[in-house]
């Protein structure tokens, strides 16, 4: 049974020094997920690790991407290629409970150190411009499945191999970006049962949720607006750029500036 928070929980998360950050954090990871349909934990996942630890940062980004995104996942289900989302959504169903168990052996710091340099090496990566360009098939997407699965469960860091291979490859943009919306309202909701399940829900996290969840979604509202509008080229580098920021400020070593 779930602990729900009270008065006293969001009191004592609204007095900490280290809350208002987060609420800068969790706006600047809903503008990228609205905006190009992944990045958010690549953003909110190393900084949030950083103020609180990676169980409350993994628990809250997917609760919160959950009710954000799983509407825009419905909505864009009928402009997606089922062929394509199912055998990755199903292989990173399977791989996700691993990852999950990671999360909760591993020791904090020795994980935050993994988030930073995953992130870090998948930056220049996808700055780069180099993706698959091949046709979609299906050992290389359940390898993506897998590894996919795996960073979800561990860390909600799952965009990175899934962008890399739709984004690049024979799949038309609106079809890649439909189809990551998709596959994250799915995974983003298995996600949430397993870390239910695992106990990861503590009061305190539900309160996360709730109070950087209204920053996360606003912003998140702007950033799906504004895909029509803005230049798609500007805007993935200035979230390259927040991106890197994140992974490089979040590492451990810098813990005595920040905390």
């Amino acid at each position: 049974m779930i602990d729900l928070p009270d008065s006293s929980t969001f009191a004592a998360l609204l007095s900490e020094r280290r809350f208002w950050p987060a609420v800068a954090i969790a706006a600047a990871a809903g503008a990228a997920r609205g905006f190009s349909g992944f990045g958010s934990s690549l953003i909110y996942i190393p900084l949030i690790s950083m103020l609180y630890e990676p169980k409350a940062a993994a628990a809250s980004v997917i609760l919160i991407d959950v009710f954000t995104g799983v509407p825009y996942g419905i909505r864009a289900f009928p402009k997606s290629e089922w062929r394509n989302v199912a055998p990755l959504t199903a292989a990173a169903l399977l791989a996700l409970p691993l990852g999950t168990y990671l999360l909760l052996a591993v020791d904090p710091v020795w994980l935050r150190w993994f988030i930073c340099f995953f992130v870090l090496f998948a930056v220049p990566i996808l700055a780069s411009g180099w993706r698959y360009h091949g046709k979609p098939r299906l050992p290389i997407t359940v390898g993506v499945g897998i590894v996919a699965g795996i960073a979800s469960g561990v860390a909600q860091i799952a965009g990175p191999p899934v962008a890399l291979y739709w984004l690049g490859g024979a799949l038309k943009a609106p079809v890649a970006r439909a189809n990551m919306f998709v596959f994250f309202a799915v995974l983003g909701v298995a996600s949430c049962i397993n870390y239910f399940v695992e106990g990861l829900y503590t009061k305190e996290v539900l309160a996360l949720v709730i109070l950087l969840g209204i920053p996360f979604t606003l912003f998140f509202l702007t950033g799906v607006l504004s895909f029509r509008r803005a230049s798609e080229e500007i805007y993935r580098w200035i979230c390259y750029g927040v991106i890197a920021f994140a992974g490089v400020v979040s590492l451990p070593v810098f813990d005595r500036f920040f905390r």
